[in-house]
């Protein structure tokens, strides 16, 4: 089994270095051209399924990258992480030193923690695992979402700091099971 990953395309919020979390943003101009290049790469994979997060700026890189017409299941486990009172402000100091450190303590009203994102993707990889354990499947989904994603395959970092670990936006990972 193959899970291909892929984060959505650029939208106003990524260009504005704002929050977007579950905002139900479209992807931009740049976001759109981001997509149809990645399109390029994912036609030449060997996909049986996609499986999007609901949101509307996944939903359009979705139905730009799916070049072979393969079948579409949306799936609220993949949306983004709830930001809570942060969603649509700035990014600011606390995006670099606590909202991605796995041992941050701090409490922002609605903010998703970690430990709850990772956990969610936790149980959907599992079970797509138990489901489609001999189907190629692309995910189709956010940065926060593809964080966790990578560290149910790989070991969290000592210090906890999860910044460096992102992707681009329509940036592809491959991970085999």
């Amino acid at each position: 089994m193959k899970i291909y990953v892929i984060r959505h395309g650029r939208t106003n919020c990524n260009d504005e270095g704002k929050f977007n979390g579950k905002l139900n943003e479209d992807i931009n101009e740049t976001g759109i051209n981001q997509a149809l290049k990645a399109r390029e790469e994912v036609k030449n994979f060997n996909i049986d399924l996609i499986i999007c997060s609901p949101l509307l700026r996944t939903r359009h890189t979705c139905d730009i990258v799916n070049a072979n017409n393969v079948p579409v299941i949306y799936d609220a486990r993949l949306e983004e992480r709830d930001c809570g009172a942060l969603t649509g402000k700035e990014l600011g100091d606390f995006y670099k030193t606590d909202y991605w450190n796995y041992f941050s303590n701090k409490k922002i009203e609605g903010l998703e923690t970690i430990q709850e994102l990772f956990e969610r993707v936790k149980v959907f990889l599992n079970d797509i695992k138990e489901k489609y354990y001999d189907k190629n499947i692309l995910l189709v989904t956010h940065g926060g979402v593809s964080r966790a994603i990578y560290f149910y395959f790989n070991d969290l970092p000592a210090d906890g700091m999860l910044n460096n670990f992102g992707s681009s936006n329509c940036g592809i990972k491959e991970y085999e099971i």
